[in-house]
């Protein structure tokens, strides 16, 4: 009987004290042991969706919670997902709990910034868009950057606030998205308080063509971009380069559009409406305007970042106006510890 020809490249295995058939069973055991570790992790599918779940109820509730309340939630939440990103999840998971982790940790970022801790706020921002790589997500890559720009922007270099926003619009490569809005006006809306009229201009035309088209969105959610924020940061351009006219317009339109339980975003906007005011030399009106505003947001979304925009009221006036008794009243109305105003 001729022998049976093997496979080419098949190396005859020996086997050792024990039999043939012991040791075969051995590599074949331990294959399929290998498979099952590669396979399975701590989590299982309907645990990720919970916590997806839980990531959406977060991002819904920040759109009207105080940070303050906010922070412990969003902390847990964060701690829950970090636990199964140390231990060995398939590559699938492992990916989706780096974009839940990037939401996280965006938002613990922003409510940080909103109550004045720049330097913590900075750190959580690095956070997140180190955990934006790891996902390889580049809409979140984006998002997060044209979040984390709204930092530099308040407080300052606006230098960094424009590559922030330039760098996640050239991450969306100008396609229709959410985020493609968001970076463009964000950008624009930076420039124009640098000063930059003509680039302002343009990213606000790009911003515009993108968002006529996208689906109608009224999505209450922090990571949404529906037409009312759109139009507050419209409001920033306009009110940055002095077109108080336009700004007035959208100020009025986004106002409109806000539900009363949303948070700070309205006060925003009349702020802004109050440095319109402010540059078109109506003082008193535009101190008042801000001192209303102020004091009429609830303590908790009462923060420091309210109190910094406010400021700027003051910052605006021209000559001699930074000395009249409304401006006088205002700058010491800011003054008062949280618990006297």
């Amino acid at each position: 009987m001729l022998p049976v020809a093997k496979p080419a490249g098949t190396v005859t295995i020996k086997p050792g004290r024990q039999g043939s058939d012991h040791f075969t069973d051995l590599i074949d055991a331990t294959r399929r042991s290998v498979d099952r570790s590669l396979g399975a992790g701590s989590i299982s599918m309907g645990q990720l969706d919970l916590l997806e779940e839980r990531v959406l109820l977060d991002r819904t509730e920040y759109v009207h919670r105080p940070p303050v309340s906010m922070l412990e939630q969003l902390l847990y939440d964060l701690k829950e997902v970090e636990a199964f990103s140390q231990e060995r999840q398939p590559a699938s998971v492992q990916v989706k709990l780096a974009e839940l982790t990037t939401v996280l940790a965006t938002l613990i970022a922003d409510s940080l910034m909103k109550l004045g801790d720049l330097h913590r706020s900075r750190t959580w921002y690095s956070t997140a868009r180190h955990a934006s790589d790891e996902s390889g997500n580049r809409d979140l890559q984006a998002r997060v950057r044209a979040q984390a720009a709204m930092l530099p922007y308040y407080y300052g270099p606006l230098e960094s606030a424009v590559s922030l926003a330039r760098d996640a619009r050239i991450m969306t490569r100008s396609k229709p998205s959410p985020t493609a809005v968001f970076a463009a006006v964000a950008e624009a809306r930076a420039l124009a308080q640098q000063g930059n009229r003509a680039g302002a201009d343009e990213r606000v035309r790009e911003a515009q063509v993108l968002f006529d088209r996208l689906p109608a969105d009224a999505n209450e959610d922090a990571f949404a971009f529906p037409r009312r924020r759109f139009l507050l940061y419209l409001s920033g351009v306009f009110t940055a380069m002095g077109r108080t006219s336009q700004a007035r317009r959208v100020q009025e339109e986004a106002l409109a559009l806000y539900p009363s339980h949303t948070g700070i975003d309205p006060a925003l906007l009349h702020l802004e409406a109050a440095l319109c005011l402010a540059h078109d030399r109506s003082a008193t009106e535009a101190c008042q305007l801000a001192s209303t505003t102020y004091m009429r947001v609830p303590e908790a979304h009462r923060t420091p970042i309210l109190g910094a925009r406010a400021r700027r009221v003051i910052d605006q006036l021209p000559g001699a106006n930074a000395s009249t008794p409304a401006a006088k009243d205002l700058r010491e109305l800011l003054e008062l510890p949280a618990a006297l105003t």
